[in-house]
Order: C-alpha cells, then structure tokens, then sequence
C-alpha cells in the first residue's frame, strides 16, 4: 500500500506548479487541461478550458499530484467538492541544510501567512510552519546536529 498527495486548487495550479517548480527545482512531469478531455467536459465554462484537469509533478523525493476544482453538485466532469478551507491537511519538508530550509521557507512564505518563524526547538531541530498563497499548509523540519 502507498499514500500518494493530491493538491486541490480552484483555479490556480498553473501558477501553484510554476512556484513550486521553481521552489523545489522540480518539473510537471505530466499536464492535462479540461481541454484536452473534451467529450467528459463539454459543458465546462469557456474560463476553465485551460484549467488544470491533472499534472503530476516531482523534484527529488517529492513528488505529488494536482488539479484544479471546482464546487459544483452536477458539474460538466461530475460531482466536486473544494476542499473547505482550514483543512486538516499539512505538508511535512524534511531538511538536512538549514540554509536551504530558509531559501525554501522564504520563497514559500511569500504573499502567504507564517505561523511560526523558523526557530531552534526542543526536539534539537530547526522548525517553522506557514500557509503558502495557495492556501497549503507547510511544515519545515531541519534535524540540529548534536
């Protein structure tokens, strides 16, 4: 059995990968838009044509997959949900390089909400949370060598 992560957007995963790409230094490694499966989305609004169906993306050890959602009961591609916001969900960035661990905390903090700086814990790590502009918890762990 394997966890795989999927990242739901509501209308911004284009520009979510493209930080994350850009973040990571990773890549899409696939990209499909609701226009390319028109026959299982022909009723969907002229603005989503170009939306992100699904895109899996990766960079080293990370990887997961993405797409943008939108809430409706009887949608043109079904029944779907945004996730609501608050979501218990959190991203956990495991680091061995604290100077790495701050360029990425940075760079994802950005338009987004810190909920604790980066800062020497108990535990003998380095360790910071926020929200990134997209609404994606983060968690940033960095062992302290001893």
């Amino acid at each position: 059995m394997r966890l795989s992560t999927y990242l739901s957007f509501s209308g911004n995963c284009e520009e979510a990968l493209n930080l994350y790409s850009e973040v990571f230094c990773g890549k899409v490694e696939y990209k499909s838009l609701y226009s390319d499966n028109k026959d299982m989305c022909k009723n969907l609004p002229n603005s989503w044509q170009n939306k992100i169906m699904h895109a899996s993306f990766r960079a080293g050890e990370i990887s997961f997959m993405a797409s943008d959602v939108m809430e409706s009961e009887n949608g043109p591609c079904g029944t779907v949900k945004l996730i609501p916001e608050g979501s218990p969900i959190t991203l956990s960035l495991n680091f061995e390089d604290e100077a790495k661990q701050k360029e990425i905390f940075d760079k994802l903090a950005k338009d987004g909400v810190v909920t604790m700086q980066l800062q020497d814990t108990f535990w003998g790590a380095r360790f910071g949370m926020l929200t990134d502009k997209f609404g994606i918890k983060w968690m940033f762990n960095c062992e302290q060598a001893k």
